[in-house]
């Protein structure tokens, strides 16, 4: 860490006027215990007022990864794009390097986590040291080999808790460590730039308790993270405070709408790089009326956001843009999400910009193509090919009665292998599902494939060797299923859950 902060004071920060209704909004369930079940997360167009909530929000579990293959154009702008790595919430995992940034020469081991279900993290380090994780960018500190398991949370769900001056600085974090007072620091990434070193903003996270919520003071802060010595372990973020205007790092995340018009409909969402704000906006979108896919194209803002400044979005060949203008805002406690609705008629390569009205600059730029959302079609539209083949055939098929009568079960029959053919999970394919399963098995039967305890039960009492008691439970779904027993109504269920091993071979089994 490069800057130590300046204030004095080295304890719990006692709770100011502004602060003091703290404990009795966490009472009110705004800060309870981390394990807290949090409500979906809803979304408006950026142009409607949007108010803070201190209303449960979803604790974003979604754990839907995202592979990037992003198609560079000619021009001159997407060739100075670059793509960094992404997590599964389609967050940016580290920030790349920002030209008003100092720039930092750490060395720090970079290790990988273990997704597990329910969008847990699990950490296994073998000694003590400095440790990054290369998903999330937090940083832990260890003075012996420690097993630390960690979450992302909404910021939504503790909107009350946050009092000006005091804004949100960065993600929020649920870590829980068997040897707790192994772990002594954690570094929270943040979405701040903070310049050449001029800025001097004072950095404290929020800490929620089960008794209460305090704001403490962090150790030391650099130009990516927030650095914090751990006093004990629950839910935890950074929060900024500064007399100078706020430069953010920025994020740009595009999804298209999926439904049987031959128009686009594009969300546009403008958010600080804080993954718990691009988790909120991916619960969002999940819990739309409308199904929507995810575009993937470069993010990161190649200019810093401002709060209070405007942006325009522009269309080229032009579109319907609503709103044509926006205000800038961190959104992160609000629990409504603000997007942009791009219309177009036609369908056509377009490019989308992002432009700051006061100096005109591009902040963000991206061409848009056919190809970068035609799998998605093909795939849709193959299925209804395939299907409708199948009825084409039988319906040319002439029989007489008696062969219809005779062979109408079998002709029935038929036409359903032919698509489970196609379609269904093999024995091999569940099996391979089987093993990458972890000891949260039966619970994710339970909560995502409908399973009942007693089929669990009966499975055990036949067989003892655990694989074959997943295989055999995963089988009982497709047999339930039938011809929905496909690999894409399994992902469905399962990724938000599981861990990103099976998602990966799921993803494997509906590309082949």
């Amino acid at each position: 860490m490069s800057r130590r902060l300046q204030e004095p004071d080295s304890g719990i920060e006692s709770l100011s006027a502004d602060e003091q209704d703290l404990e009795a909004s966490c009472e009110e369930g705004a800060g309870c215990a981390a394990g807290c079940a949090e409500g979906s997360a809803e979304e408006l167009p950026a142009g409607e007022s949007s108010s803070e909530s201190s209303s449960s929000s979803s604790s974003e579990d979604d754990s839907d990864t995202e592979e990037s293959d992003t198609r560079r154009s000619d021009e001159e702008q997407e060739k100075k794009e670059s793509q960094p790595d992404r997590n599964e919430s389609g967050g940016v995992n580290c920030l790349p390097h920002c030209e008003h940034c100092r720039n930092e020469n750490a060395q720090r081991e970079q290790v990988t986590p273990r997704r597990l279900a329910g969008g847990q993290y699990l950490l296994k380090l073998d000694a003590d040291g400095t440790y990054q994780c290369s998903v999330t960018g937090l940083i832990f500190e260890v003075t012996e080999a420690v097993t630390i398991s960690y979450s992302l949370l909404s910021w939504s769900k503790y909107a009350g808790l946050v009092k000006p001056p005091w804004v949100v600085g960065g993600p929020l974090f649920d870590v829980h460590c068997k040897a707790a007072s192994a772990l002594t620091s954690i570094a929270f990434p943040h979405s701040l730039c903070l310049g050449d070193g001029d800025s001097h903003p004072a950095f404290k996270v929020l800490h929620i308790k089960d008794a209460g919520a305090a704001i403490e003071p962090s150790m030391d802060y650099s130009a990516s993270h927030v650095r914090w010595l751990v006093s004990s372990l629950s839910p935890v973020g950074p929060l900024i405070r500064s007399e100078e205007p706020l430069l953010y790092h920025g994020a740009v995340v595009l999804y298209k709408a999926v439904d049987g018009d031959p128009s686009l409909l594009f969300r546009v969402y403008v958010a600080t790089n804080n993954e718990s704000f691009i988790k909120d906006i991916a619960k969002a979108v999940k819990h739309s009326k409308k199904k929507f896919i995810k575009i993937d194209k470069p993010p990161v803002c190649q200019k810093l956001l401002q709060k209070g400044k405007r942006y325009r979005l522009l269309c080229e060949p032009e579109a319907e843009v609503t709103p044509e203008e926006i205000e800038f805002v961190d959104g992160s406690l609000l629990k409504l999400k603000s997007y942009i609705e791009v219309y177009l008629e036609k369908h056509e390569d377009f490019t989308l910009s992002l432009i700051e009205l006061e100096s005109e600059a591009v902040v963000w730029k991206a061409k848009l193509r056919e190809s970068d959302w035609i799998h998605y079609d093909q795939n849709k539209n193959e299925l209804k090919r395939n299907a409708g083949s199948i009825k084409r055939r039988k319906s040319t098929n002439s029989f007489s009665e008696e062969e219809t009568h005779c062979g109408k079960k079998q002709r029935s029959n038929s036409t359903t292998d032919g698509i489970k053919t196609m379609n269904l999970l093999t024995d091999q394919q569940l099996m391979a599902i089987a093993k990458l399963f972890g000891a949260e098995w039966k619970e994710v039967a339970i909560e995502c494939l409908q399973m009942e305890m007693k089929d669990i039960q009966q499975i055990q009492a036949k067989e003892q060797e655990v694989n074959i008691q997943k295989f055999l439970l995963l089988s009982k779904w497709r047999e339930r299923e039938q011809s929905n027993g496909t690999a894409q109504n399994l992902y469905s269920r399962l990724s938000e859950k599981v861990s990103y091993d099976i998602v990966q071979l799921l993803e494997g089994f509906m590309a082949q």
